[in-house]
């Protein structure tokens, strides 16, 4: 039985593959499910649990989509045979099996298939929140989306659109950039001088909101970028975390807002879970929200796609397969 395990802090080469029998393997406790594995999400979340975040040794992964194999004492609403998805609550997804608490797990409709479902879960509830939650996105507003190329860039991109605003994105590459405009992105700019370039094409106004998951890099340009009153979201930090802020400045560049949200404050009950990914699946049958994967990596390979993930390289969801 494949598992993968992290026995010190580091970088991708510390994902060591192991033949043991998984913490998962293990009969679920009270209000558990034992799930096997088919697919699982590749996250910059787990990049933060193994560079320090979770004390070691720990088996990574925090999301995935499989088939329920047993169900714990006080579960309801779960029966073995079910397929189920999760962004949280179940630690050891890099794994052929794992345990889940079942109020954060999500039945997945028949018509949603593993490879949609493990794209629309951690990116498309994030991008949900953000959108909705965070700063509701109105239409007629700008929005600046960085990253817009990414897994998450592309389903903000998305549903900005959706809520009928004006997305401009960022990207490094003119083949990203293709990616973000399909995505209905109306203007894409580099990262050297999208301030400048926003400010241009709103007529000296400005975004309403910048949608910032690129970090240390770009936060002074978002200063500049974003309208008076505007709110900036931090929602990554994959140049690096931003250098701490002092909050004048928040004053001098315009009374602005700054927030940096996190997707488990938004996923507080089994009810507000469900709500999220009912919406994220009605919008994909409905055909206003695509989700797209980047690259498909076998577990055994997990160093690899974590490599291609942390060298922003990478388009869409990778995913790893079991």
């Amino acid at each position: 039985m494949t598992s993968i395990i992290v026995n010190e802090h580091g970088g991708p080469e510390k994902y060591e593959v192991t033949d043991d029998s998984p913490a998962g393997a293990a009969a679920p406790a009270d209000g558990q499910l034992q799930v096997g594995l088919s697919l699982a999400g590749v996250n910059f979340l787990d990049v933060v649990q193994r560079r320090a975040a979770l004390p070691t040794p720990f088996r990574p992964g925090v999301e995935g989509v499989g088939t329920v194999t047993a169900v714990g004492a006080g579960v309801d609403g779960f029966s073995v045979g079910d397929r189920v998805g999760w962004m949280t609550g179940g630690q050891g997804s890099f794994s052929s099996t794992a345990l889940v608490r079942s109020d954060k797990a999500v039945p997945l409709p028949d018509d949603i298939d593993d490879e949609t479902a493990v794209a629309a879960l951690m990116q498309g509830i994030t991008a949900h929140y953000l959108i909705t939650d965070t700063y509701p996105v109105a239409s007629g507003e700008v929005v600046l989306i960085h990253a817009a190329a990414g897994g998450l860039g592309q389903l903000l991109t998305q549903i900005a659109v959706l809520k009928g605003a004006t997305v401009i994105g960022t990207t490094s590459s003119e083949a990203k950039a293709e990616i973000a405009r399909k995505n209905g992105a109306a203007h894409v700019f580099g990262y050297e001088d999208f301030a400048d370039k926003t400010r241009e094409v709103t007529d000296g106004r400005g975004a309403s909101v910048v949608y910032d998951g690129v970090g240390k890099t770009t936060f002074d340009g978002d200063l500049e970028a974003v309208a008076t009153r505007g709110t900036i979201v931090v929602v990554g930090n994959a140049s690096g975390p931003v250098d701490p802020v002092d909050v004048n400045t928040l004053n001098t560049s315009g009374s602005l807002f700054l927030t940096r949200p996190t997707v488990v404050d938004h996923v507080r009950t089994p009810e507000e879970l469900r709500s999220r990914t009912d919406e994220i699946f009605e919008w994909i049958r409905s055909g206003d929200l695509t989700v797209h994967i980047g690259d498909r990596f076998p577990l055994a390979e997990v160093a690899a796609a974590f490599t291609a993930l942390e060298s922003r390289a990478t388009t869409g969801k990778i995913i790893l397969e079991h």
